[in-house]
């Protein structure tokens, strides 16, 4: 077989060629309402097929066993890798790696090119999306032997544990580009409880080298009182602000850094000149970062965090600005 007949077909919302009786209109009703794949089986069988391709990638699973194997794990440094948008792998003391939300663009092409190139294949041991939105859930480009997509609860691995916390995604856009309109549009409620269910949200906490890290993804500003109770300590929080206010406010994100105390804040889901095209209408961090009390513009994608030293810090933000690995 061709490796070519492997490779998923993308339905172009740009072209006419729907099947017969539906219009590009109830097309992307249909998507926004029930989701692309559902939306995509109306069309004709010979014009869309769906097919995982991760079998065909390279690599195996020695390197989990390596770190199942582990009697014990050294003391170190949390690494941190920025990969654009939300996209953030951390890797810990003991060699363990995660990534988080690797972004693709709506392959429905209902909400243009947002980001210039495919996300990186890149190793790691562990893949994990907060949400199902397209620039936070493409679980199948990292070459990972493990995905624990929207995972409620707590899982332990090698030197790392990490905790699931269900929430809900920010359901009124607070900026200019009111994009939770179009939730509306398509006749379905953006906000709990009777939300569609691609606003539910995972949060996580990860812990591993004594650094507590909170990955923020696309959460609303005001969960309950339950939800604060049960995060805990922050030492790391990463928090999805840009220049247009699309996800959080400039007074949300100072509210919830305010509450949280973190001793480090690292600025997601902005504008970045490496991976992000301006159709997104994202725009950066910089303005929101320069209005802090004390700030880093960071030389590169990468960060290492050890704990005695982040203990010294209280709420310094990290900004990785337009540094991104794309490999």
């Amino acid at each position: 077989m061709d490796k070519k007949d492997l490779k998923p077909v993308v339905v172009d919302g740009r072209k006419d060629e729907m099947a017969e009786g539906l219009s590009r209109r109830s097309f992307f009703a249909a998507a926004g309402a029930a989701g692309v794949g559902a939306a995509a089986a109306l069309v004709t069988p010979s014009e869309t097929r769906a097919q995982s391709t991760d079998w065909t990638q390279p690599g195996n699973n020695n390197h989990v066993i390596e770190l199942q194997n582990a009697a014990s794990f050294p003391d170190g440094a949390v690494g941190f890798d920025y990969y654009g948008h939300c996209a953030l792998k951390i890797t810990s003391p003991g060699g363990a790696t995660i990534m988080f939300d690797p972004w693709r663009d709506d392959p429905s092409g209902a909400w243009g090119l947002w980001f210039k190139q495919e996300f990186a294949e890149t190793p790691v041991d562990i893949t994990m999306s907060t949400h199902t939105h397209f620039d936070h859930d493409a679980i199948d480009r990292p070459v990972s032997t493990m995905v624990l997509d929207r995972m409620v609860g707590a899982f332990e691995f090698a030197d790392l544990k990490i905790t699931g916390f269900a929430d809900k995604h920010a359901c009124v856009a607070p900026g200019w580009y009111n994009w939770t309109n179009a939730l509306a549009e398509f006749g379905v409620n953006a906000c709990p409880p009777d939300n569609v269910g691609h606003m539910d949200m995972v949060v996580y906490v990860v812990e591993t080298g004594g650094v507590r890290t909170l990955i923020w993804g696309d959460n609303r500003p005001d969960p309950g009182p339950e939800f604060w109770e049960a995060i805990g300590r922050v030492d790391v929080l990463t928090l999805p602000v840009d220049g247009s206010e699309h996800i959080l406010s400039y007074e949300q994100a100072n509210s919830i850094v305010d509450r949280l105390k973190p001793k480090v804040v690292i600025p997601t889901h902005y504008l970045s000149e490496t991976t992000t095209y301006t159709l997104s209408t994202l725009q950066t961090a910089d303005d929101w970062v320069k209005d802090q009390k004390s700030y880093k513009m960071l030389g590169s994608a990468s960060l290492q965090l050890a704990a005695e030293e982040i203990a010294q810090m209280d709420r310094e933000f990290l900004y990785f600005g337009h540094n991104a690995q794309t490999s």
